[in-house]
């Protein structure tokens, strides 16, 4: 159960620095925004998806 609570915590911590680096990106770009909105709604709803995960997780560990 450790190993899960650790690889999720590792996958959200990269999902959030590839967050943090694409959206300025894709907000930056000429038409990045109707282009890839899909792509930035998939990486949010994961995002959110895994902060619940972790939570249940740690409630689960401790």
């Amino acid at each position: 159960m450790t190993i899960a609570f650790q690889l999720a915590v590792f996958a959200l911590i990269a999902i959030s620095f590839l967050l943090l680096i694409s959206i300025p990106v894709l907000f930056a770009s000429p038409d990045g925004w109707s282009n890839n909105k899909n792509i930035l709604f998939s990486g949010t709803s994961l995002w959110i998806e895994l902060v619940f995960l972790v939570g249940i997780l740690n409630s689960l560990i401790s």
